[in-house]
Formats: structure tokens, C-alpha cells, sequence
């Protein structure tokens, strides 16, 4: 287990909610992530890119076997690396705020 750390690039709103909601699964559809965020396209896909830049999460696009069409759907995942900073950043949050009591 890694110990806490602070990470400025998961700590922004709205980084923190995409890690916290990817954390529970092997990978998420980007629609599902967007509606369950409430946000746009353009929103999510801003965060996602420093997400991927950071090497937090992986973006894999795959053809969708629900639909006959060549529609082909984004998932989205957090990387081994995304994971082990998130578990980090939110340790280093405990501690912030159990000092406070």
C-alpha cells in the first residue's frame, strides 16, 4: 500500500469524482460516466486528457455489440498507476482531515 500523498492532478472536483466513480469498476462507457456526472461531452473529455496525460486512465474504444451500426463506444478505466495514486490522495485526505478534530 502506498503511503498518502496529495496529488494536485486527481484533487481538481470534478478528476476526483471520475476516479472515485472508477475506482469501483474494471472500466465505465464515456456516456455512462458523462450522464452519471451530469457534465458535457467537452467537460468529461477535458478531464479525461489530463487523466490520461497524469497516466491515471486508459481509454479503449470498442465496436458496440448492442447496436448493428459501426458505432464504436469509448470506455474508460483507471490504470494500475491511476488506482494506486487515488487510493494515496484520498489517505492523505483522512489525515487532513482527522487532523482537524
Amino acid at each position: 500500500m502506498a503511503e498518502a500523498r496529495f496529488d494536485e492532478v486527481i484533487h481538481a472536483p470534478m478528476r476526483l469524482r471520475v476516479c472515485g466513480l472508477l475506482r469501483r469498476v474494471d472500466g465505465m462507457d464515456f456516456a455512462v460516466l458523462r450522464d452519471t456526472l451530469e457534465v458535457s461531452d467537452a467537460t468529461l473529455s477535458k478531464h479525461l486528457k489530463t487523466l490520461t496525460e497524469a497516466g491515471y486512465v486508459a481509454l479503449k474504444k470498442s465496436a458496440s455489440t448492442a447496436r448493428s451500426d459501426a458505432r464504436r463506444m469509448t470506455w474508460v478505466s483507471l490504470t494500475g498507476v491511476g488506482r494506486s495514486v487515488f487510493d494515496a490522495h484520498i489517505r492523505a485526505l483522512r489525515e487532513i482531515a482527522g487532523a482537524a478534530d
